[in-house]
């Protein structure tokens, strides 16, 4: 796993097994631009952290670790932060991104990193479907968590649906997303956009709370992590 082998790489700079905490899981075959994690190390273990030349050691940490990385993993940044910082409770929101090729030919380069829609969609359909699914709502239907008793009331802030050239990017900013939600939702859209439902299923989706009631399991390869949110 990712968290696996950032672990490896900080027990060979720093010379101690340290645990990483990330902030949130990803399904297999997501991508994160940018997964914010926490560890916590001892004094002593810290090279230098204690006497005043903390961020001096956290570039010296990331510089070693992206040396160790593997080429598909990256540390965008190291920084001290408060010790009662924890990168998953103290998340605020989160930031997903799900790539749609519109090309009538599947893109050479980009194919790994985005669904190829083979049908022609109707964008407008689709935005009006993403105003509905906006707001603090039971995203039962969205979810493949059956977990009994937990809640899945969820607060979508924003749905941004916008074309760039043969692609178009469907970015969604929640205060949290439960499993699968985003896909179900891409993929609920999607259904949407090529008329195989009408737009107004997407408030009955809300209100009936069925997983089957909605759109199929968007691919994993489309979706990307942008950004966990905190406040500053």
């Amino acid at each position: 796993t990712v968290q696996e082998t950032l672990e490896g790489a900080l027990e060979e700079v720093l010379g101690a097994a340290v645990p990483v905490t990330g902030s949130s899981r990803t399904d297999a075959g997501v991508h994160a631009l940018c997964m914010t994690a926490h560890f916590t190390v001892e004094e002593k273990d810290a090279g230098g952290i204690g006497d005043g030349s903390a961020a001096e050691a956290a570039r010296r940490w990331k510089d070693e670790m992206n040396r160790l990385l593997p080429e598909d993993i990256r540390v965008l940044d190291i920084c001290p932060v408060p010790l009662e910082f924890h990168s998953r409770f103290r998340a605020q929101g989160k930031h997903y991104r799900y790539y749609i090729d519109t090309a009538e030919k599947a893109g050479v380069f980009w194919r790994k990193y985005c669904f190829h829609a083979e049908r022609p969609l109707d964008e407008e359909k689709m935005r009006q479907a993403a105003r509905i699914l906006e707001g603090t709502h039971d995203f039962s239907g969205f979810t493949a968590d059956k977990t009994p008793g937990k809640s899945k009331v969820r607060a979508i802030r924003r749905i941004s649906i916008q074309r760039e050239g043969n692609y178009l990017i469907l970015d969604f900013w929640g205060n949290g997303f439960l499993y699968h939600m985003v896909r179900i939702l891409v993929g609920t859209l999607l259904e949407i956009g090529w008329g195989d439902r009408p737009v107004s299923e997407a408030a009955d989706i809300l209100e009936q709370g069925e997983r089957e009631k909605a759109g199929f399991l968007a691919p994993a390869q489309g979706l990307f992590l942008v950004e966990v949110l905190y406040k500053n």
